[in-house]
């Protein structure tokens, strides 16, 4: 990654609204887009992410971007991948529903690797009420071989600057890659703070050097991206949802397929040490360990603390993304303590990659709830307590 070159700097303070705010949720998700060079964005109204598209609406305007509102959630989808492929920075905001509805187009840009960021600001069925029940749907909602880039706000300050971390993200891997929020992040104000614009650290994709003639849009080593031509500007090539060579032709070889899908996947797999991040929180003593992720961090480190003022030594791993799933530091955590509690807001969802990655090292509880509300510190401190006398 670079800072932004000193010519460019003054065009860009116009996208990056330095200093502190109190700000919506949804809002500071705006600005981190804005921030990151988010030039386009399509989107269909539904609650509780229609604050993203109300701002977008306001602020692409301002710094020469495009703002389309779509007849609905597949139309949002399928133009955010003609403007990614046409060189784009893109992104579109729904809800659980909406987000189903997405499946099809989401899968198309998987398939053509690319760049677009989706934010889903997750409810209950039906209601404007926060869950984590579309856990697995940010990763398998689409048909086909693929890997899934997620990331797990769990803050107004995180909204902004994971939505950066995400636009980098997927212009780094040519990857789809989704904001996961909820109605309680989305919807409360907290302080903000947006730092000046050459402090802001911005990936764009690789563009090809090649001819047209001899470039290859799927060219690229076993866990690699291809370099980038842009729609429009000479470069004739099939994006194709069929099975397609190297150079974009629609061709049905067994061998072709397997190995263009074993590096979409590979490019993710293969990197996912430098792709995930976490956090840790007094785990260095810990007898005890809470993984969670997203809103479910703030009662957890809450947990954490009222745990170890009567004596339960407990630490908490926080989840900056769920997948690809830090295995890794899972493993570690697992291996040092006595118990992990996995904190989640539905029935049940990645308690089950927790336990699989912990492989018995050490038992695996869940404390899992889906009422339209994230947990009490309270309440986790209770199953805790509930468990280790």
């Amino acid at each position: 990654m670079a800072t932004i070159r000193a010519n460019q700097l003054k065009a860009w303070e116009k996208r990056v609204d330095t200093g502190v705010h109190f700000m919506l949720g949804n809002y500071a998700l705006v600005e981190g887009a804005i921030s990151a060079g988010c030039n386009f964005f399509a989107g269909y109204p539904i609650t509780p992410a229609n604050e993203i598209s109300e701002r977008m609406s306001q602020r692409l305007p301002q710094v020469g971007g495009k703002f389309v509102q779509g007849e609905d959630e597949l139309c949002s989808i399928f133009a955010l991948a003609g403007a990614s492929l046409a060189g784009g920075k893109v992104m579109t905001a729904t809800a659980s529903a909406g987000f189903n509805y997405m499946q099809e187009g989401l899968g198309y840009c998987y398939t053509i690797e690319a760049p677009v960021v989706v934010a889903d600001v997750m409810r209950t069925r039906g209601d404007n009420f926060a869950t984590y029940a579309d856990v697995y749907q940010l990763r398998y909602g689409c048909s086909g071989d693929y890997e899934a880039i997620v990331v797990c706000p769990s803050s107004v300050q995180e909204l902004y600057d994971y939505t950066i971390w995400a636009f980098n993200l997927a212009e780094k891997y040519r990857n789809p890659v989704i904001v996961m929020s909820e109605a309680t992040i989305a919807l409360m104000r907290e302080r903000l703070e947006i730092p000046a614009a050459d402090q802001i650290e911005l990936f764009n994709r690789a563009y090809t050097s090649a001819s047209p003639d001899d470039y290859l849009p799927f060219g690229a080593p076993a866990a690699g991206c291809p370099d980038f031509a842009p729609l429009g500007k000479g470069y004739h090539t099939i994006y194709s949802l069929n099975p397609h060579n190297e150079k974009g032709g629609i061709d049905w070889d067994p061998d072709d397929f397997e190995r263009l899908y074993r590096r979409v996947c590979g490019k993710i797999r293969d990197n996912a040490d430098e792709i995930c991040r976490t956090e840790r929180y007094m785990l260095d003593d810990a007898d005890y360990a809470i993984i969670t992720y997203g809103s479910e961090v703030r009662p957890a480190i809450e947990a954490m603390q009222m745990a170890r003022e009567s004596g339960i030594k407990v630490g908490v791993l926080k989840l900056c993304n769920i997948w690809p799933v830090p295995e890794k530091i899972i493993r570690e955590t697992a291996v040092n303590v006595s118990k992990v509690f996995a904190v989640e807001m539905n029935m049940g969802r990645y308690v089950n990659e927790i336990t699989r990655v912990v492989n018995g090292k050490c038992p695996v509880v869940p404390i899992t709830k889906n009422r339209g509300q994230i947990h009490t510190s309270a309440e986790i401190l209770r199953e805790i307590q509930e468990e280790v006398k």
